[in-house]
Order: structure tokens, then sequence, then C-alpha cells
């Protein structure tokens, strides 16, 4: 259930950020409120997510991988470039989520 609960706050935290870009730097009152709802909701899962999953872990997936959906999300829905130096650091940032995930001290 910890890695539902880790999905949950990675898909929320993605939303909360995509809001937080939409608020036009908290301008528009609508966006800024979902941006501060889902970032609490996503901390809630990501607190659940602690109860069976060891913190490095939690975290070293959560902030891997939303920086990775954020870096797609900027692609595709506001058209932001990725340079060739940000996609190899991108794909780095996904080995070393793996090697966390999967060679770990905890596994």
């Amino acid at each position: 259930m910890g890695y539902i609960y880790l999905a949950l706050a990675i898909v929320l935290e993605i939303l909360a950020t995509t809001c937080m870009k939409l608020s036009n730097g908290f301008e528009n009152k609508l966006f800024a409120a979902g941006t501060l709802i889902l970032f609490g909701v996503c901390f809630y899962f990501s607190a659940l997510s602690m109860k069976t999953i060891p913190l490095n872990i939690v975290y070293a997936t959560w902030s891997g991988l939303g920086i990775v959906l954020a870096a797609v999300v900027a692609k595709i829905f506001f058209h932001e470039t990725i340079s060739t130096p940000g996609l190899i650091g991108l794909i780095l940032i996904v080995v070393g989520v793996v090697l966390c995930n999967f060679f770990g001290e905890n596994h």
C-alpha cells in the first residue's frame, strides 16, 4: 500500500506544481488555492507512504520522479525546452532513483 500512497503523492505534487505555474505568481486565486490544497494532500500521502517505505526511498523516488514528470509536463503543456545536458541530467536522476529503490541498503 505504501507505493500506492507514494504514487498518489507524486501525481498530486505534479498537479500542485502545475497549478502553481498557472497561478501566475499566485495572482490567479483559483490556481493558488489549488496549489495549496494539492500540496497539503500530497504531503499527507507522502507521510502515509513512510509507514511502510523507508524515508530515503520515499524521498529519492518522490523528488526524482517529480523532477522528471515536471519536465515532461513543462515540455508538453507549456512548450518549455529541455537542453541536451538537461535531458542527460534527467536520465541520471532516473538511474539514481532506480539504484536507490532496487539496490539500496534497505532491500
